[in-house]
This record gives C-alpha cells, structure tokens and sequence, in this order.
C-alpha cells in the first residue's frame, strides 16, 4: 500500500467510524477515535460479510466505506452490550 492508498484507507475508516457513531451513539468520537473504530470495522465487516456468504464490497471506495460502516456499528452494538453486562 502506497502513501495515498494509506491516506484513503484511513480517511474511509474515519468516515465509517463518524457514521457509525452518529447511528449508535448520537455522536462521533474525535478524528483518532474515529479512525480507530473505522478501521476496526472494516475488518469486522469483510469478515461477518465473508461469513454471511455475502460478497465484501471492497473494489471502490463507497464499497469499503460501506463494508467499514456495517462493521463499525456492529462492533459499536457489540461494545454496548459488554459496557451493560
């Protein structure tokens, strides 16, 4: 991965984090924190996807965004359920 690849892949990750925290919390949680979530959820969604028999959207940039978004929210619902257990 090239300076721009790294530059885009971390730009989406921020991106799906910011959506999925406004779909999850009502708010984002800071550039970094963001990033974070983004990034995780990008490898959370290729994987549930790939499970689901489901083809990972990964070829464009709306697709990874897409794929990063559904993880991040899943990892979101998932850390929800821990902080109330």
């Amino acid at each position: 991965m090239d300076a721009i690849g790294l530059i885009i892949f971390l730009l989406i990750g921020a991106a799906a984090g910011w959506i999925a925290g406004k779909l999850m919390r009502g708010g984002g949680f800071g550039v970094i924190g963001n990033i974070v979530v983004g990034v995780i959820g990008a490898f959370l969604g290729s994987w549930l996807l790939a499970k689901l028999g489901m083809p990972v959207i990964a070829s464009r940039e709306i697709g990874l965004l897409i794929t990063a978004t559904i993880g991040a929210v899943v990892l979101l619902f998932l850390v929800g359920l821990l902080k109330r257990a």
